[in-house]
């Protein structure tokens, strides 16, 4: 019997891991735990609650105010003990956290084997986004197994060296995680439709914001606030909610510039099925976050990426997105083109999505098994 944990930190990754967590419960030689470090902890419980489940180890890190480094040390810490405390085979790690880089930096250190889903995405920029490309570059070479969301990403492992045997295309198991929660929406629709009827309404389409981007801070949240302000009176037939991440730096500028706009509507952050079903209802999405960038395509939900650059260039290459960076014009006018040129939404919104089929946490499942058996 092989023991592997599962470490997660913060709502991004707790998303992206709890299909390959679920995926586990029918393998037979591998013992799995549940790892919550708390670096998003109230967001964690949310997804936690959504899935069902409950970490089997919760440290709770996290503190008001702590830097990245703070933390890193914290998490040194504590990983080391737990990790070499349960005698770990393996441990899994996501994307490019905080929590998943010193995971993959403390098993290597104790020769435990890291799989890191979601490997080989590159922006080439360190700035951009920050510190999440480097990060994802040092997992990789911390990892035993790469498992990639897109043959895109594989062939960047690819020309930086790394072995053929290593890199793994499965799919991005946010796909897995989007249509599981989409069936339970489904299922429950009025529940949600009748939750969210004083912010939403049939009568009026809206368009969905989200951004609370390290890089963007400063200067790129007043762009985008000064866009939305610009948007908001152009279209006054249109409702543009935003969901308002906790962050101080994103909410004293956001609350400040756009807090009194009438269809402009502040909201708090939303919990995953609440953002899913906000999402599929959505005219368009605007947001830096790259979950989003995967997600709205299963959808059929154009995005516009509030970023200079991104990691996931797939949805920009197959036009599911466009990149408009910060600048407030460019927005405004990527934004009034889709809201007027219907050719161009179709588009986009019809083009499938390049990121997954919903069954990439199956996948991972079956390669560490084997990883395992022929070991």
């Amino acid at each position: 019997m092989k023991k592997i944990a599962i470490i997660v930190g913060t709502r991004p990754e707790a998303i992206k891991l709890m299909p390959v967590y679920l995926a586990f419960k029918n393998i037979q030689n591998i013992q799995v735990d549940l790892v919550s470090t708390g670096q998003h902890k109230e967001m964690l419980s949310q997804v936690f609650d959504i899935f069902e489940v409950q970490p089997n180890v919760s440290l709770e890190l996290m503190t008001k105010n702590q830097t990245l480094n703070g933390l890193a040390g914290k998490l040194i810490t504590s990983l080391d003990e737990l990790t070499l405390k349960n005698k770990y085979d393996g441990v899994i790690v996501q994307g490019d956290t905080l929590t998943a880089m010193v995971g993959a930096m403390v098993s290597f250190n104790n020769r435990i084997d890291v799989f890191h889903i979601e490997a080989g995405l590159r922006s080439y920029d360190m700035e951009h986004p920050f510190p999440e490309e480097a990060n994802r570059r040092v997992i990789g070479v911390y990892s035993t197994l790469n498992f990639t969301p897109t043959s895109k990403a594989s062939n960047a492992l690819f020309k930086e060296g790394y072995p053929e045997h290593s890199v793994i295309n499965v799919g991005n198991t946010v796909i897995d995680a989007l249509l599981a929660v989409q069936n339970k929406i489904n299922s429950n629709y009025l529940h949600y439709e009748n939750k969210f009827s004083n912010i939403t309404s049939k009568k009026r389409h809206f368009v969905l914001v989200t951004a609370h981007r390290r890089e963007n801070f400063g200067q790129g949240f007043k762009n985008i606030c000064e866009a939305l302000i610009e948007l908001s009176k152009k279209h006054k037939n249109l409702d543009f909610i935003y969901p308002v991440h906790l962050n101080p730096n994103v909410q004293a500028v956001v609350k400040t510039l756009i807090g009194n706009i009438s269809n402009i509507k502040l909201i708090d952050p939303l919990s995953y099925d609440d953002m899913i079903y906000f999402m599929s209802e959505a005219l368009l999405i605007l947001s830096d976050s790259g979950g989003i960038q995967e997600e709205a395509p299963s959808l059929n939900i154009p995005v516009v990426v509030l970023r200079e650059k991104t990691e996931r260039m797939e949805g920009v290459e197959s036009g599911c997105s466009v990149l408009v960076g910060t600048s407030k014009n460019k927005i405004v006018k990527v934004v009034d083109d889709l809201l007027t040129n219907n050719e161009r939404y179709t588009k986009m919104s019809t083009t499938q999505n390049p990121y997954g089929d919903g069954k990439s946490s199956q996948r991972v499942v079956e390669h560490i098994s084997t990883f395992y058996s022929n070991k």
